[in-house]
């Protein structure tokens, strides 16, 4: 399926959310989609790791972790975990590490930056609640859509067919 976040949002425009370019690209696939499910998280990855073990379904996981540049919520390991539960991409509003690997792995994986050090796991977090981040307020149920011009948000759904 192919799609292109400008031409979403010239067909979409009323309907979307645009985030802040603040994302970089760090995972093999610059070109994602699906259905969000929300977690947020500050400098604890513990609810990262248990969501992304569970089936994705074609989903995007999408982490408030407040912009936090201490350490990183997402590595190799985790991701490799999100690949083989068929998500098809994580939205890290933090760190990422492990940046050589992940660039080999077939998912979309989107962060502020790499920091090497990991985060420390308390077993805190939420999850499915509604975040903000990025200059867009979304919710587990909405729709992401991103590639290297940026990342969008939709309510529903969209058609790509046109696109």
């Amino acid at each position: 399926m192919f799609f292109s976040t400008p031409d979403l949002c010239d067909q979409y425009d009323a309907l979307l959310q645009v985030m802040s370019p603040v994302f970089k690209h760090f995972g093999g696939q610059t070109h994602f989609c699906g259905e969000v499910v929300t977690a947020k998280c500050f400098e604890d990855n513990s609810v990262v790791k248990s969501i992304l073990a569970e089936p994705g379904e074609g989903k995007v996981l999408v982490v408030d972790g407040g912009g936090s540049l201490r350490c990183a919520l997402l590595g190799d390991q985790i991701a490799t975990r999100a690949v083989e539960n068929q998500w098809a991409g994580i939205v890290i509003y933090g760190c990422v590490r492990d940046v050589t690997i992940l660039k080999t792995l077939s998912i979309g994986i989107m962060g502020l930056t790499a920091h090497p050090r990991k985060s420390i796991r308390r077993g805190e977090g939420q999850k499915q609640l509604e975040i903000s981040l990025a200059g867009v307020n979304l919710q587990s149920g909405n729709y992401l859509y991103a590639d290297e011009n940026g990342v969008i948000i939709s309510p529903e759904p969209l058609s790509l067919t046109n696109s």
